[in-house]
Protein backbone atom coordinates (compact mmCIF):
# COMPACT_ATOMS: atom_id res chain seq x y z
CA UNK A 1 0.00 0.00 0.00
CA UNK A 2 1.20 3.29 -1.16
CA UNK A 3 0.74 5.58 1.76
CA UNK A 4 1.61 6.88 5.02
CA UNK A 5 1.95 4.65 7.90
CA UNK A 6 0.29 7.01 10.02
CA UNK A 7 -2.94 8.85 8.74
CA UNK A 8 -4.70 11.29 11.26
CA UNK A 9 -8.76 10.47 10.47
CA UNK A 10 -10.36 13.63 10.88
CA UNK A 11 -8.47 14.82 7.93
CA UNK A 12 -9.56 12.31 5.90
CA UNK A 13 -13.16 13.45 5.99
CA UNK A 14 -14.27 14.76 2.63
CA UNK A 15 -10.92 13.05 0.78
CA UNK A 16 -12.08 11.50 -2.96
CA UNK A 17 -12.06 7.65 -3.50
CA UNK A 18 -10.94 6.99 -6.73
CA UNK A 19 -10.86 3.58 -8.40
CA UNK A 20 -8.16 1.74 -10.47
CA UNK A 21 -8.96 3.77 -13.27
CA UNK A 22 -9.33 6.90 -11.66
CA UNK A 23 -13.00 7.84 -11.85
CA UNK A 24 -13.80 9.14 -8.67
CA UNK A 25 -16.37 6.49 -6.58
CA UNK A 26 -17.44 8.54 -3.67
CA UNK A 27 -16.40 10.72 -0.44
CA UNK A 28 -14.40 9.31 2.42
CA UNK A 29 -16.76 9.93 5.68
CA UNK A 30 -15.54 8.27 8.64
CA UNK A 31 -13.52 4.87 9.70
CA UNK A 32 -14.27 1.73 11.29
CA UNK A 33 -12.78 -0.17 13.89
CA UNK A 34 -12.95 -3.16 15.29
CA UNK A 35 -13.01 -3.34 19.22
CA UNK A 36 -10.41 -6.14 20.98
CA UNK A 37 -10.99 -7.89 24.00
CA UNK A 38 -7.13 -7.79 24.72
CA UNK A 39 -6.38 -4.25 25.83
CA UNK A 40 -4.54 -3.42 21.83
CA UNK A 41 -5.77 -0.46 20.29
CA UNK A 42 -8.59 -1.28 17.95
CA UNK A 43 -7.89 -2.49 14.66
CA UNK A 44 -9.01 -0.33 11.59
CA UNK A 45 -11.11 -2.64 9.49
CA UNK A 46 -12.17 -0.14 6.58
CA UNK A 47 -13.44 2.90 5.83
CA UNK A 48 -17.05 4.67 5.17
CA UNK A 49 -17.22 5.78 1.78
CA UNK A 50 -20.48 7.85 0.66
CA UNK A 51 -21.40 7.38 -2.80
CA UNK A 52 -23.63 9.31 -5.20
CA UNK A 53 -27.32 9.13 -4.21
CA UNK A 54 -26.03 9.57 -0.28
CA UNK A 55 -25.81 5.87 -0.12
CA UNK A 56 -22.89 5.12 2.24
CA UNK A 57 -20.93 1.67 1.65
CA UNK A 58 -17.91 -0.06 3.48
CA UNK A 59 -14.79 0.13 1.63
CA UNK A 60 -12.66 -2.78 3.46
CA UNK A 61 -8.91 -1.66 4.29
CA UNK A 62 -7.41 -4.86 2.30
CA UNK A 63 -9.07 -3.25 -0.73
CA UNK A 64 -7.07 0.14 -0.68
CA UNK A 65 -3.88 0.68 -2.22
CA UNK A 66 -3.56 4.22 -1.52
CA UNK A 67 -4.44 6.32 1.11
CA UNK A 68 -3.48 10.06 2.55
CA UNK A 69 -5.54 13.31 2.78
CA UNK A 70 -5.50 13.84 -0.26
CA UNK A 71 -6.95 10.93 -2.02
CA UNK A 72 -7.92 7.13 -1.51
CA UNK A 73 -7.06 5.07 -4.04
CA UNK A 74 -8.91 1.52 -4.66
CA UNK A 75 -7.29 -1.94 -5.60
CA UNK A 76 -10.75 -3.13 -7.74
CA UNK A 77 -13.27 -1.24 -9.80
CA UNK A 78 -16.04 -3.47 -8.04
CA UNK A 79 -17.83 -2.65 -4.96
CA UNK A 80 -20.59 -3.65 -2.65
CA UNK A 81 -23.40 -1.10 -2.94
CA UNK A 82 -24.89 -2.36 -0.10
CA UNK A 83 -25.54 0.29 2.62
CA UNK A 84 -23.31 0.42 5.72
CA UNK A 85 -24.47 -1.00 9.04
CA UNK A 86 -22.28 -1.44 12.19
CA UNK A 87 -21.48 -4.29 13.86
CA UNK A 88 -22.20 -4.50 17.79
CA UNK A 89 -18.43 -5.03 18.19
CA UNK A 90 -17.29 -2.29 15.84
CA UNK A 91 -16.41 1.74 16.15
CA UNK A 92 -16.95 4.13 14.06
CA UNK A 93 -13.91 6.71 14.93
CA UNK A 94 -15.08 9.86 14.36
CA UNK A 95 -18.87 9.99 14.78
CA UNK A 96 -18.22 8.66 18.68
CA UNK A 97 -14.49 9.49 19.46
CA UNK A 98 -15.06 13.26 18.20
CA UNK A 99 -14.77 15.60 21.10
CA UNK A 100 -15.17 13.14 24.05
CA UNK A 101 -14.07 14.07 27.54
CA UNK A 102 -10.60 11.93 28.16
CA UNK A 103 -8.37 11.73 30.74
CA UNK A 104 -4.84 11.42 30.18
CA UNK A 105 -2.96 8.78 31.97
CA UNK A 106 -0.96 9.10 34.85
CA UNK A 107 -1.38 13.13 34.82
CA UNK A 108 -5.09 12.84 35.15
CA UNK A 109 -5.45 15.73 33.26
CA UNK A 110 -8.61 16.01 30.91
CA UNK A 111 -9.08 16.93 27.49
CA UNK A 112 -11.23 16.61 24.48
CA UNK A 113 -10.61 14.09 21.65
CA UNK A 114 -9.56 16.28 18.18
CA UNK A 115 -8.71 13.82 16.37
CA UNK A 116 -7.69 10.00 15.71
CA UNK A 117 -4.77 8.57 14.01
CA UNK A 118 -4.56 5.13 12.61
CA UNK A 119 -1.07 3.43 11.92
CA UNK A 120 0.01 0.54 9.65
CA UNK A 121 1.69 -2.01 11.91
CA UNK A 122 3.24 -4.99 10.63
CA UNK A 123 0.04 -6.35 8.17
CA UNK A 124 -2.51 -3.82 9.84
CA UNK A 125 -3.62 -0.84 10.45
CA UNK A 126 -4.53 0.43 14.44
CA UNK A 127 -5.43 3.52 16.34
CA UNK A 128 -2.67 4.32 17.72
CA UNK A 129 -2.63 7.83 18.71
CA UNK A 130 -5.11 10.36 20.05
CA UNK A 131 -5.10 14.24 19.69
CA UNK A 132 -6.32 15.82 23.07
CA UNK A 133 -6.68 19.34 23.49
CA UNK A 134 -5.87 19.77 27.30
CA UNK A 135 -8.97 21.74 29.27
CA UNK A 136 -7.35 24.26 30.91
CA UNK A 137 -10.10 25.52 33.35
CA UNK A 138 -8.82 28.82 31.99
CA UNK A 139 -11.41 31.02 29.81
CA UNK A 140 -8.90 33.27 28.42
CA UNK A 141 -6.82 30.66 26.58
CA UNK A 142 -7.22 27.50 24.79
CA UNK A 143 -5.66 24.18 25.90
CA UNK A 144 -2.49 22.88 24.69
CA UNK A 145 -3.28 19.92 21.90
CA UNK A 146 -1.44 17.02 22.23
CA UNK A 147 -0.82 13.66 21.18
CA UNK A 148 -1.33 10.74 23.38
CA UNK A 149 -0.54 7.14 23.09
CA UNK A 150 -4.33 5.21 22.63
CA UNK A 151 -3.16 3.50 25.91
CA UNK A 152 -2.54 6.80 28.02
CA UNK A 153 -6.32 7.95 27.13
CA UNK A 154 -9.12 7.32 29.12
CA UNK A 155 -12.33 7.52 28.37
CA UNK A 156 -12.39 6.17 25.23
CA UNK A 157 -14.95 3.04 25.58
CA UNK A 158 -18.49 3.29 27.00
CA UNK A 159 -20.89 5.97 26.50
CA UNK A 160 -19.95 9.36 26.14
CA UNK A 161 -21.27 11.94 28.84
CA UNK A 162 -21.95 15.70 27.55
CA UNK A 163 -19.35 15.79 24.61
CA UNK A 164 -19.44 18.98 22.90
CA UNK A 165 -19.93 19.68 18.93
CA UNK A 166 -16.57 21.93 17.87
CA UNK A 167 -14.92 18.87 16.29
CA UNK A 168 -17.70 17.21 14.66
CA UNK A 169 -18.59 20.64 13.48
CA UNK A 170 -15.33 21.09 11.74
CA UNK A 171 -15.49 17.80 10.28
CA UNK A 172 -18.92 18.43 9.00
CA UNK A 173 -18.85 21.79 7.56
CA UNK A 174 -17.56 21.79 3.73
CA UNK A 175 -20.59 19.39 3.48
CA UNK A 176 -23.17 20.37 0.85
CA UNK A 177 -26.70 20.35 2.61
CA UNK A 178 -27.98 17.42 1.52
CA UNK A 179 -24.70 15.44 2.34
CA UNK A 180 -25.05 16.79 5.99
CA UNK A 181 -28.68 16.07 6.57
CA UNK A 182 -27.62 12.47 5.36
CA UNK A 183 -24.64 12.47 7.53
CA UNK A 184 -27.26 13.61 10.61
CA UNK A 185 -29.21 10.39 9.92
CA UNK A 186 -26.10 8.35 10.90
CA UNK A 187 -26.39 10.02 14.68
CA UNK A 188 -28.01 8.62 17.80
CA UNK A 189 -30.94 10.92 18.19
CA UNK A 190 -29.48 13.17 20.75
CA UNK A 191 -26.47 13.29 19.35
CA UNK A 192 -28.12 14.26 15.83
CA UNK A 193 -29.90 17.21 17.94
CA UNK A 194 -26.86 18.16 19.54
CA UNK A 195 -25.05 18.81 16.28
CA UNK A 196 -28.16 20.22 14.71
CA UNK A 197 -28.61 23.01 17.67
CA UNK A 198 -24.80 24.03 17.59
CA UNK A 199 -25.29 25.37 13.44
CA UNK A 200 -26.02 28.78 13.14
CA UNK A 201 -29.85 29.47 11.79
CA UNK A 202 -29.15 29.46 7.96
CA UNK A 203 -27.46 26.36 8.35
CA UNK A 204 -29.60 24.27 10.10
CA UNK A 205 -32.63 25.72 7.89
CA UNK A 206 -30.56 24.74 4.82
CA UNK A 207 -30.40 21.08 6.58
CA UNK A 208 -33.65 20.73 7.90
CA UNK A 209 -34.80 21.43 4.19
CA UNK A 210 -33.14 18.00 3.61
CA UNK A 211 -33.87 15.97 6.08
CA UNK A 212 -36.82 13.50 6.65
CA UNK A 213 -39.88 14.46 7.62
CA UNK A 214 -39.87 12.79 11.28
CA UNK A 215 -36.12 13.89 11.35
CA UNK A 216 -36.97 17.52 11.08
CA UNK A 217 -39.91 17.45 13.56
CA UNK A 218 -37.85 15.90 16.09
CA UNK A 219 -34.72 18.65 15.46
CA UNK A 220 -37.16 21.71 15.67
CA UNK A 221 -38.80 20.01 18.75
CA UNK A 222 -34.86 20.19 20.36
CA UNK A 223 -34.88 23.40 19.92
CA UNK A 224 -36.57 26.36 22.29
CA UNK A 225 -39.34 27.98 20.20
CA UNK A 226 -37.85 31.27 19.99
CA UNK A 227 -34.90 29.47 18.30
CA UNK A 228 -37.07 26.91 15.79
CA UNK A 229 -39.29 30.55 15.23
CA UNK A 230 -35.57 32.16 14.18
CA UNK A 231 -34.79 29.09 11.98
CA UNK A 232 -38.18 28.60 10.23
CA UNK A 233 -37.67 32.39 9.08
CA UNK A 234 -34.43 31.57 7.54
CA UNK A 235 -36.16 28.37 5.28
CA UNK A 236 -37.87 29.52 2.20
CA UNK A 237 -41.61 30.01 2.74
CA UNK A 238 -42.28 26.73 0.91
CA UNK A 239 -39.88 24.72 3.04
CA UNK A 240 -41.26 26.21 6.39
CA UNK A 241 -45.11 25.80 5.53
CA UNK A 242 -44.40 21.95 4.72
CA UNK A 243 -42.14 21.61 8.15
CA UNK A 244 -45.36 23.80 10.26
CA UNK A 245 -48.09 21.37 8.23
CA UNK A 246 -46.64 18.83 9.78
CA UNK A 247 -47.16 19.31 13.34
CA UNK A 248 -49.89 19.86 15.17
CA UNK A 249 -52.22 23.31 14.79
CA UNK A 250 -51.87 24.98 18.35
CA UNK A 251 -47.70 24.00 17.66
CA UNK A 252 -47.87 25.66 14.13
CA UNK A 253 -49.74 29.32 15.71
CA UNK A 254 -47.33 29.43 18.49
CA UNK A 255 -43.98 29.30 15.76
CA UNK A 256 -45.97 31.56 13.56
CA UNK A 257 -46.87 34.24 16.34
CA UNK A 258 -42.96 34.13 17.52
CA UNK A 259 -41.77 34.74 13.75
CA UNK A 260 -41.25 38.22 12.36
CA UNK A 261 -44.62 39.14 10.41
CA UNK A 262 -42.92 39.54 7.25
CA UNK A 263 -41.24 36.00 7.64
CA UNK A 264 -44.90 34.51 8.53
CA UNK A 265 -47.12 35.44 6.82
CA UNK A 266 -46.49 33.90 3.54
CA UNK A 267 -45.71 30.84 5.36
CA UNK A 268 -49.57 31.68 6.88
CA UNK A 269 -50.70 31.65 3.44
CA UNK A 270 -48.97 29.30 1.93
CA UNK A 271 -50.81 26.89 4.74
CA UNK A 272 -54.30 27.55 3.62
CA UNK A 273 -53.47 26.04 0.50
CA UNK A 274 -54.79 22.26 -0.24
CA UNK A 275 -52.03 20.02 -0.34
CA UNK A 276 -51.27 18.40 -4.04
CA UNK A 277 -52.22 21.71 -5.18
CA UNK A 278 -49.81 24.56 -6.89
CA UNK A 279 -50.53 26.58 -3.87
CA UNK A 280 -48.90 24.13 -1.54
CA UNK A 281 -45.78 23.17 -3.46
CA UNK A 282 -45.31 26.87 -4.78
CA UNK A 283 -42.53 29.17 -3.26
CA UNK A 284 -44.04 32.54 -2.87
CA UNK A 285 -40.92 34.37 -3.42
CA UNK A 286 -39.43 33.92 -7.15
CA UNK A 287 -37.19 36.30 -9.05
CA UNK A 288 -39.88 39.35 -9.58
CA UNK A 289 -39.35 42.60 -11.16
CA UNK A 290 -41.48 45.58 -13.36
CA UNK A 291 -41.55 45.93 -17.09
CA UNK A 292 -39.01 48.76 -16.75
CA UNK A 293 -36.43 47.40 -14.99
CA UNK A 294 -32.90 46.32 -17.54
CA UNK A 295 -31.82 43.34 -18.76
CA UNK A 296 -28.73 44.38 -16.53
CA UNK A 297 -30.87 44.27 -13.46
CA UNK A 298 -32.27 41.29 -13.85
CA UNK A 299 -29.13 39.45 -14.76
CA UNK A 300 -27.69 40.99 -11.56
CA UNK A 301 -30.88 39.57 -9.53
CA UNK A 302 -30.10 35.79 -10.59
CA UNK A 303 -26.57 36.09 -10.11
CA UNK A 304 -27.55 36.52 -6.34
CA UNK A 305 -25.87 33.47 -4.51
CA UNK A 306 -28.87 32.55 -2.18
CA UNK A 307 -31.20 31.42 -5.12
CA UNK A 308 -31.57 28.08 -6.03
CA UNK A 309 -31.30 27.04 -9.75
CA UNK A 310 -34.43 26.01 -10.76
CA UNK A 311 -35.31 29.78 -8.93
CA UNK A 312 -32.53 31.87 -10.74
CA UNK A 313 -33.56 30.14 -14.17
CA UNK A 314 -36.23 32.89 -15.14
CA UNK A 315 -37.27 36.46 -14.12
CA UNK A 316 -41.22 36.65 -13.72
CA UNK A 317 -42.12 40.15 -14.88
CA UNK A 318 -45.49 42.09 -12.99
CA UNK A 319 -47.23 45.57 -12.53
CA UNK A 320 -46.28 46.82 -8.91
CA UNK A 321 -45.81 45.40 -6.44
CA UNK A 322 -43.07 43.31 -6.34
CA UNK A 323 -44.03 41.31 -3.83
CA UNK A 324 -46.72 38.35 -3.88
CA UNK A 325 -49.30 39.12 -4.38
CA UNK A 326 -48.13 41.27 -7.16
CA UNK A 327 -49.35 43.60 -9.45
CA UNK A 328 -51.16 42.19 -12.76
CA UNK A 329 -48.77 39.64 -13.95
CA UNK A 330 -47.42 40.14 -17.52
CA UNK A 331 -44.70 36.86 -18.70
CA UNK A 332 -41.51 35.58 -18.03
CA UNK A 333 -38.09 35.87 -19.27
CA UNK A 334 -35.59 32.78 -18.68
CA UNK A 335 -32.17 33.74 -18.32
CA UNK A 336 -30.94 32.53 -21.46
CA UNK A 337 -32.85 35.13 -23.17
CA UNK A 338 -31.29 37.64 -21.24
CA UNK A 339 -28.00 36.53 -22.17
CA UNK A 340 -28.50 37.37 -25.79
CA UNK A 341 -30.46 40.55 -25.36
CA UNK A 342 -28.16 44.04 -24.79
CA UNK A 343 -27.94 45.03 -20.87
CA UNK A 344 -29.56 48.32 -21.49
CA UNK A 345 -32.89 47.18 -22.93
CA UNK A 346 -36.21 46.83 -20.74
CA UNK A 347 -37.84 43.44 -19.86
CA UNK A 348 -40.89 44.77 -21.08
CA UNK A 349 -39.46 44.23 -24.28
CA UNK A 350 -38.54 40.47 -24.22
CA UNK A 351 -40.46 39.28 -21.84
CA UNK A 352 -42.93 36.40 -22.67
CA UNK A 353 -46.43 34.43 -22.20
CA UNK A 354 -47.11 32.09 -24.41
CA UNK A 355 -47.89 29.72 -21.84
CA UNK A 356 -50.91 29.86 -19.81
CA UNK A 357 -50.09 30.59 -15.90
CA UNK A 358 -51.21 27.68 -13.18
CA UNK A 359 -54.18 28.42 -10.68
CA UNK A 360 -53.91 27.70 -7.05
CA UNK A 361 -55.88 24.88 -7.08
CA UNK A 362 -54.32 23.47 -10.66
CA UNK A 363 -53.61 19.57 -9.32
CA UNK A 364 -50.19 18.43 -8.95
CA UNK A 365 -50.22 15.60 -11.70
CA UNK A 366 -51.23 18.46 -14.15
CA UNK A 367 -48.34 20.37 -13.02
CA UNK A 368 -46.03 17.26 -14.25
CA UNK A 369 -47.74 16.88 -17.53
CA UNK A 370 -47.49 20.88 -18.43
CA UNK A 371 -43.88 21.66 -17.28
CA UNK A 372 -42.82 18.06 -19.10
CA UNK A 373 -44.90 19.45 -22.21
CA UNK A 374 -43.17 22.69 -22.55
CA UNK A 375 -39.80 21.54 -20.38
CA UNK A 376 -39.75 23.89 -18.18
CA UNK A 377 -38.20 24.49 -14.66
CA UNK A 378 -40.81 26.57 -12.94
CA UNK A 379 -44.49 28.30 -13.97
CA UNK A 380 -46.34 31.19 -12.40
CA UNK A 381 -49.02 30.69 -10.08
CA UNK A 382 -51.73 33.33 -10.68
CA UNK A 383 -55.08 34.43 -8.93
CA UNK A 384 -58.34 35.40 -10.09
CA UNK A 385 -56.95 38.89 -10.62
CA UNK A 386 -54.11 37.99 -12.44
CA UNK A 387 -51.81 38.50 -9.77
CA UNK A 388 -48.72 36.56 -9.21
CA UNK A 389 -48.73 34.50 -5.94
CA UNK A 390 -45.81 32.02 -6.39
CA UNK A 391 -43.98 30.17 -8.49
CA UNK A 392 -43.71 26.11 -8.74
CA UNK A 393 -40.09 24.83 -9.51
CA UNK A 394 -38.98 21.53 -10.78
CA UNK A 395 -37.72 20.57 -7.23
CA UNK A 396 -40.99 21.57 -6.01
CA UNK A 397 -42.65 19.09 -8.25
CA UNK A 398 -39.88 16.23 -7.40
CA UNK A 399 -40.09 16.70 -3.56
CA UNK A 400 -43.74 15.99 -4.12
CA UNK A 401 -43.75 13.45 -6.40
CA UNK A 402 -41.49 10.82 -4.54
CA UNK A 403 -42.45 8.53 -1.75
CA UNK A 404 -43.25 10.98 1.13
CA UNK A 405 -40.31 9.17 2.71
CA UNK A 406 -37.38 9.05 -0.34
CA UNK A 407 -35.08 11.37 2.11
CA UNK A 408 -35.06 8.44 5.18
CA UNK A 409 -32.16 6.02 3.97
CA UNK A 410 -34.23 2.88 6.14
CA UNK A 411 -36.85 3.41 3.38
CA UNK A 412 -34.75 3.09 0.34
CA UNK A 413 -34.57 0.29 -1.63
CA UNK A 414 -31.59 -1.96 -1.38
CA UNK A 415 -28.76 -1.00 -4.52
CA UNK A 416 -27.72 -4.01 -6.75
CA UNK A 417 -24.70 -5.68 -4.72
CA UNK A 418 -21.56 -5.41 -6.64
CA UNK A 419 -19.15 -8.11 -5.43
CA UNK A 420 -19.43 -10.50 -2.58
CA UNK A 421 -17.59 -8.11 -0.26
CA UNK A 422 -19.54 -7.63 3.20
CA UNK A 423 -20.99 -3.91 3.39
CA UNK A 424 -21.65 -4.17 7.42
CA UNK A 425 -17.83 -4.51 8.64
CA UNK A 426 -14.75 -6.72 8.28
CA UNK A 427 -14.17 -9.35 5.88
CA UNK A 428 -15.89 -12.56 7.06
Amino acid sequence: MSTPTRVYIARLAGVAVYDPNGDQVGRVRDAVARLRATKHPPEVVGLVAEMPMRRRIFLSINRITSIDSDAVVLGTGTLNLRRFEKRPNELLVLQELLDRRVQIHPDGLAGVVVDVAMEATRDEWTLTRVAVREHTGRLTRRGNLRQIEWDRVRGLSGIADNRGTANLLAVLEEMRPADLANALQDLPDERRNEIAAAFDDERLANVLSELPEHDQVEVLAALDRERAADVLEQMDPDDAADLLGALPPPEQDVLLDLMEPDEADPVRQLLKYTPGTAGSVMTSEPVILPPDATVAEALARIREPQLSPAVAAQVFVTRAPMTTPTGRYLGIVHFQRLLREPPADLLGGVVVNDIDPLRPVTPLPEITRRMATYDLVAMPVIDRSSRLVGAVTVDDVLDHLLPRDWRDRDARPPAPVGTAEPSDGADG
